[in-house]
């Protein structure tokens, strides 16, 4: 029993030594794509964080924010994480098209309040102001 601990100690220290090691990498990424995707998932989180308490964010696009969090989250992928680089196509697939939905109901102003990220990318995501 003790070296079944022993091993999963390690393995759980090794998985957060590689998640270090990524974050350290990915703060070294070129200005560009690159950088734009790994800071993507923390910052659609962070707005799904505070797009979920603000009054001014009607219920529905709540549920669909929600939802995308709730996807980033779970373990459960249609796409395994471990792949390299399509990896977590899916999360981001399912995220951008929440943002996209919340962005035809929520004020755009509400939506780059609540982006920590580059506004560019959101922009982008979001694609031209409807009149």
């Amino acid at each position: 029993m003790r070296s079944w601990l022993i091993g999963l100690a390690v393995g759980a220290a090794l998985l957060v030594l590689s998640w270090a090691v990524l974050v350290l990498l990915a703060r070294r990424l070129p200005p560009g794509i690159l950088r734009d995707l790994a800071g993507f998932i923390p910052a659609c989180v962070t707005t799904v964080r505070r797009l979920r308490k603000d009054p001014r964010v009607p219920r529905r696009a709540k549920i669909a924010i929600v939802f995308a969090g709730l996807w980033v989250a779970s373990p459960i992928d249609l796409i395994p994480e471990f792949l390299p680089v399509i990896g977590p196509l899916d999360d981001i697939v399912v995220v951008a098209l929440a943002l996209r939905y919340a962005g035809r109901q929520v004020p755009r102003e509400v939506l780059l309040a609540a982006w920590p990220g580059e506004p560019a990318l959101l922009e982008r995501l979001l694609g031209p102001p409807r009149r």
